[in-house]
């Protein structure tokens, strides 16, 4: 227990819920012990208030920071634009200069409007194809934020107990009046999927979809999906908020021979600097001018500064080469020394964002004395892994003895039959259940 503990204490006091980002809650990873805040970062490797270093070998500023913490090059191009004027009465050129880049990296798209967050960006996405086709209607499959128009589809038709399509997702304070607004359908189910469009067909002006995650599309999935929005009129929306970027340089839609009307891109594509995009086929695009989007902050200059030195880094360096070997590396780690230690886990997602799940009746329990363990041992750890491109050969080699000496630990707590007894604290929280 340490500075970072108790400022954490001070936090829930002050702030509903002690964060403002579920996933970054001490809860969801070593109840009363994680080191909640830090002090500097600089590649993977985190300070905390004690002055403690970790290796971040967990989610790298949940997804954010493919480059790493502090990138030099990016740093310096935003203290560039800041000591030049971020904010004034006038537009920042560098707005035109990322949609230029935008556009080349993706032909189909002719258009881009910008935002500062993944969910603000997909509740402008959404905006923009109900005013392009008049139809309020929304099928998606995946997580795409806080937003109303993704949570009432977790708005059950009994007012006195709400359902959840997505568990952890609570619709309160969701208008009830968009109840049946929103429809979710399950990744790689092509006729789930047709039977729910037809289901709705003449009310239906939106489908959204998390373009990878835990699995690689079936061809047939994303040919049917491309199909039907285009026969009926359906603007299709790529979130690209967490796979952008990561397998290739842009959208990962691009790899599938996918074009979509509309692609969503946040968290990687500036490098931990507040930045979102949405690109899209200029007669969808147009749509937005018949809505009002508009908010002050999506004009300052950081953002678009950030990811303009990003994006062209990643592009010189290769990086998604890197961050594919490296999260290969990892994840034939989990599954080695599983094996090794005869452990059941079950690991998926692609080689930049994996993770893997014990297959006990007390996995949670299992979860919070691995990131215990491996918190000893200097690392930020959970059984996720966000590849970066700070993470280099030295990280990975230490990462993987830590891994060896924590499975067997593990494995002999399991054999002794209570496994609980070797947590200093309470059992982690569970997040939300993505829909598959």
């Amino acid at each position: 227990m340490g500075k970072s503990q108790e400022f954490y204490k001070k936090a829930k006091t002050l702030i509903p819920g002690g964060t403002q980002l579920l996933s970054k809650r001490p809860e969801m990873f070593l109840p009363d012990f994680w080191p909640s805040y830090y002090s500097k970062a600089k590649g993977c490797e985190v300070w905390d208030l004690d002055g403690n270093k970790y290796i971040d070998m967990s989610y790298m500023g949940i997804g954010a920071c493919i480059l790493g913490y502090a990138d030099g090059d990016v740093n310096d191009a935003v203290k560039n634009v800041i000591n030049k004027g971020s904010m004034t009465t006038l537009n920042a050129p560098e707005e035109v200069e990322l949609a230029e880049l935008l556009c080349e990296l993706h032909p189909w798209a002719s258009m881009v409007r910008y935002a500062r967050s993944g969910g603000e960006a997909m509740a402008i996405a959404v905006r923009i194809a109900r005013a392009k086709t008049g139809k309020d209607k929304v099928l998606f499959c995946g997580y795409h934020g806080w937003s109303d128009w993704y949570l009432a589809a977790n708005l059950a038709d009994d007012k006195a107990l709400d359902g959840h399509l997505l568990s952890g997702l609570e619709p309160n304070g969701v208008p009830r009046a968009l109840r049946g607004s929103a429809f979710p359908f399950v990744y790689n189910d092509t006729e789930g999927f047709l039977e729910l469009i037809k289901s709705h067909e003449t009310e239906v002006g939106v489908v959204v979809l998390e373009t990878v995650r835990n699995y690689q599309p079936n061809p047939d999935f994303i040919q049917v999906i491309k199909e039907k929005t285009e026969e009926m009129g359906v603007v299709l929306i790529v979130d690209e908020v967490s796979s952008g970027w990561r397998l290739n340089v842009g959208g990962a839609h691009l790899m599938y021979n996918l074009q979509p009307d509309i692609a969503v891109f946040a968290k990687g594509i500036s490098n931990g600097y507040p930045m979102a995009a949405i690109i899209g086929k200029k007669d969808v695009m147009e749509a937005a001018q018949t809505s009002f989007i508009s908010s002050t902050y999506w004009t300052e200059r950081i953002g678009p500064a950030a990811a303009i030195a990003n994006i062209r880094k990643m592009i010189k360096e290769k990086v998604p080469e890197h961050l594919k070997q490296q999260g290969k590396i990892v994840q034939d780690t989990w599954k080695n020394m599983a094996e090794k230690y005869g452990l059941k886990i079950h690991v998926n997602g692609i080689f930049p964002l994996g993770h893997f799940n014990f297959e006990y009746d007390n996995p949670l329990v299992l979860k919070t004395l691995f990131t215990q363990f491996m918190l000893e041992k200097g690392f930020l750890a959970t059984n996720a892994y966000y590849a970066s491109f700070a993470h280099k050969k030295y990280h990975i080699e230490k990462y993987i003895i830590a891994v060896d000496e924590s499975f067997s630990f593990i494995k002999k707590a399991i054999n002794g039959g209570n496994p609980e007894k070797y947590l200093k604290g309470p059992v982690c929280h569970a997040g939300f259940r993505r829909l598959a």
